[in-house]
């Protein structure tokens, strides 16, 4: 039998009191669902007239999948994006020399603090007046979320390589290596290792940006799905409201657990000293140990 070390383990009276607070909480959370489900059952959400859309393969082929395809592309190419700029500032704020590092924490800060619908907006208004007219929709979109997710793995990269401790660079320092080749071959596939898991986990809350293409009329996934459908098929917002929703956990769910695995694969992998990174703003910030600047 393993003891916890976090607290006591409950006594005959705890225990009771445990299960009947589990009790109640099962009770309350059966209540709110059946109160949402007769709500949506007196105003007719679960006849089947509104739901047959969903069952006709135009509804998909025209509609569904493009947006979906549509959420992917944008979510795709600022990831790549986010992860070039992330690893240019990242290193840089890294720098032996005092204006790259304040030219690039100015970069991230300022980035990291403008809301990120704020600077979808911004760009797409001011693109027409800078290059002219054309649909600047998903250049907006993956130029928002590159700055604004570029920020935070910028963070990311520059605690991963500080994770590792500070014996790995002075060591590699000793026998003759360039600080170029120190950050190359000694930190950087080590930090790799240890920021994986919040790289993923920031490319999830990507992913889930993307919605906010929405609010430009970006041809996504929400877009497509929760606008265009119930126009074409009057009153069937809730139904539409409700695919749309599970397709999203699908995808936040497959990338959700690629992070868990690849934290857990971290955890046991003995190619780094460094212990895996928590995204900036997650609990608890990042442990440092002092690994130096190298640039």
């Amino acid at each position: 039998m393993s003891t916890n070390i976090l607290f006591d383990a409950p006594g005959p009276r705890g225990r009771l009191r445990n299960n009947i607070l589990t009790l109640l909480s099962v009770v309350i959370l059966a209540s709110a669902a059946y109160y949402v489900y007769a709500r949506f059952d007196a105003k007719g959400q679960w006849e089947g007239e509104i739901w047959k859309p969903f069952l006709d393969v135009s509804t998909w082929t025209e509609y569904i999948i493009p947006g979906l395809l549509g959420t992917l592309k944008a979510a795709g190419i600022s990831a790549v994006c986010a992860l070039v700029f992330g690893a240019i500032f990242g290193l840089a704020r890294l720098s032996d020399h005092r204006w790259v590092r304040g030219v690039a924490g100015a970069v991230v800060e300022t980035f990291r603090a403008i809301p990120l619908l704020l600077l979808i907006f911004f760009l797409f208004f001011l693109a027409p007046s800078v290059f002219g007219g054309g649909d600047y929709t998903l250049i907006a979109l993956v130029a928002g979320l590159t700055l604004y997710n570029g920020s935070v793995l910028a963070e990311i990269v520059r605690a991963g390589v500080r994770a590792v401790p500070s014996g790995q660079a002075e060591a590699a320092q000793a026998i003759g290596l360039r600080k170029s080749q120190v950050m190359r071959l000694v930190l950087l596939p080590q930090a790799v290792t240890a920021m994986m898991p919040a790289i993923v986990s920031q490319l999830v809350v990507l992913l889930k940006d993307t919605a906010l293409g929405y609010i430009i009329a970006y041809v996504d996934l929400l877009n497509m799905g929760f606008k265009l459908i119930p126009a074409v098929h009057f009153g069937s917002l809730i139904p539409a409201a409700i695919v749309i929703g599970v397709i999203y956990v699908g995808l936040n769910m497959s990338l959700s657990t690629l992070a868990t695995w690849l934290e857990r694969r971290t955890r046991r992998s003995n190619r780094t000293s460094a212990a895996p990174i928590a995204p900036p703003g997650a609990v608890g910030e990042p442990e440092t140990s002092g690994a130096g600047t190298l640039l």
